[in-house]
């Protein structure tokens, strides 16, 4: 298909949305790409499964696989991420929309100009929002749903430190962890008898100082040469922003038997059967260790900071605070150190799996029930607020 009929496309799908029912525009989710889906997944079968309503599922990806769902009480639609997606936005008729998107009304997605819509927004990481997110990343939202109490404290504080409306802020937990959590719970991870190799996950964060950018074919090849399995699992950032640095670790490694690259992010198998993880700060671990009870094994890059007035806030970022508890952590000079750092981490994991359990219930909110908490919160604030 040519571009410029992706884009008579995008502006039929605008009007077949528009022209739809209230019933089906009443609550509607909202995706940049089917990336985020996974953390809106257990609340749109809360709705549909527990409550019995329909809802419309807005994506800017033509390849999102929910385009093609055949279930009857989902209606989706592509609107990509041009002017098609401007004008859905201004131009909204609906009750809620629940998105993973932040900077409402900061950037290119604005709130309507038609109608009052309640606007929600489901963090899609662990990782806390002072230092992960731009400064005015959640100011225009109604509701926040929070993973856990440090969210809660984060967003209190921003308000009350700049003068800001109070949001409502729901103690709502984690999808994605609780969609992990039943994957190990119904899955049969134990490694064949034979198998006596550990399997590495590299799986950091991006930017310049990000482990891959910086240090990633240092790392595979410290790995390797050690005798483990490498599983390299880079940022989709990394993928889209630093192609030459994965192309050229691909090409280097790539005729090696015991090296992957992995640039599917919807495939989480490598999460079930590696050994431990390397990471930086990225949210991905904090959800590794949550979900698997197993080590981290983090890099002391600089510590990303989207919002440069993060430390305004006063509050250690979570990412911060617990990565010496769910692992161990080690400096850029001592990467020659990685595999002994992996042998020791291994040797304590039954300590650190106690720990890791200690910590994953006194951060996250409603584990393993976060999504039919969410349904019941968007059922009642749709009751109350319906105005068609």
């Amino acid at each position: 298909m040519k571009f410029g009929s992706y884009l008579k496309q995008e502006w039929r799908e605008l009007e077949r949305f528009d022209k739809s029912s209230d019933e089906d525009r009443s609550i509607v989710f909202y995706v940049e790409n089917e990336s985020y889906t996974i953390y809106l997944k257990s609340l749109i079968d809360g709705l549909i499964n527990e409550h019995g309503l329909k809802i419309s599922y807005v994506t800017s990806s033509k390849t999102d696989p929910l385009l093609k769902s055949s279930n009857e009480n989902i209606s989706s639609f592509y609107i990509g991420d041009g002017i098609a997606r401007t004008k859905f936005f201004i131009n909204l008729r609906a009750e809620i929309l629940v998105t993973t998107t932040p900077d409402l009304e900061t950037f290119h997605i604005k709130r309507s100009k038609v109608h009052q819509v309640h606007y929600v927004h489901v963090l899609h990481s662990l990782n806390s929002t002072h230092f992960s997110y731009r400064k005015n990343a959640f100011d225009y939202f109604d509701t926040i749903f929070c993973a856990g109490s440090y969210h809660v404290n984060e967003i209190r504080e921003t308000e009350k430190k700049y003068g800001l409306k109070g949001k409502k802020l729901v103690e709502y937990g984690y999808g994605r962890l609780d969609e992990l959590l039943q994957i190990v719970k119904n899955r049969d991870l134990k490694k064949n008898s034979g198998d006596e190799r550990k399997i590495i996950l590299v799986a950091p964060s991006w930017g310049n100082n990000g482990l891959i950018e910086a240090n990633g074919e240092c790392i595979v090849q410290t790995l390797l040469d050690f005798g483990y399995d490498v599983i390299l699992r880079p940022h989709p950032m990394t993928l889209k922003k630093s192609q030459k640095i994965i192309q050229n670790i691909d090409k280097k490694f790539k005729r090696n038997p015991n090296f992957k690259l992995e640039t599917n992010i919807q495939n989480i198998d490598s999460f079930f059967f590696c050994d431990c993880m390397i990471s930086d700060w990225s949210g991905v671990a904090i959800d590794y260790a949550f979900a698997l009870e197993k080590p981290v094994l983090y890099v002391d890059t600089p510590q990303k900071m989207v919002n440069p007035d993060a430390n305004n806030i006063e509050i250690v970022p979570l990412e911060k605070r617990i990565r010496a508890e769910i692992g161990y952590i080690i400096s850029l000079s001592e990467l020659s150190k990685i595999p002994s750092k992996i042998e020791n981490l291994w040797l304590n994991s039954a300590q650190i799996k106690s720990q890791i359990q200690k910590i994953r219930g006194e951060t996250v909110f409603n584990i393993g029930n976060a999504g039919s908490v969410g349904s019941k919160y968007l059922v009642k604030l749709l009751k109350k607020n319906t105005k068609f």
